[in-house]
């Protein structure tokens, strides 16, 4: 159990299952086609030409580098890969009892917002 403050400042209980190792539950589900993706992320993967070989063909290079474990419906990991050398993000949401992940969008990272090989936000001044 995962309590969180709500938007009217009381505390919300919300139920969440935690996977033992984030990174290979995503890399397995993804692995083993068990990824869906939201309606969101089709528009986006479509409008910023990232193709979905992209994202599961280039599991083995799955780095997690944010979570949020508050998300509004499943905990969610960004993750940073690279397909064909060219870097991009994706938002995955964990449903552990489905036993899936699920797209919620993916990016191309800038270098104005992101460092280190785009693995780190750059703090704003």
């Amino acid at each position: 159990m995962l309590t969180i403050l709500g938007q009217n400042g009381l505390m919300d209980a919300v139920k969440r299952t935690f996977p033992d190792n984030p990174l290979q539950f995503i890399q397995r589900c993804v692995r083993e086609r068990k990824i869906l993706y939201t309606y969101h992320a089709n528009m986006r993967l479509r409008g910023r030409f990232i193709s979905r070989e992209s994202i599961l063909d280039s599991w083995t290079e799955y780095v997690i580098i944010e979570e949020y474990p508050t998300d509004k419906y499943l905990l969610s990991y960004l993750v940073h890969s690279e397909y064909r050398g060219e870097a991009f993000h994706v938002l995955f949401a964990v449903d552990m009892e489905g036993d899936n992940v699920r797209v919620v969008t993916a990016y191309r990272p800038s270098v104005e917002d992101w460092e280190d090989n785009f693995k780190r936000r750059r703090q704003s001044s």
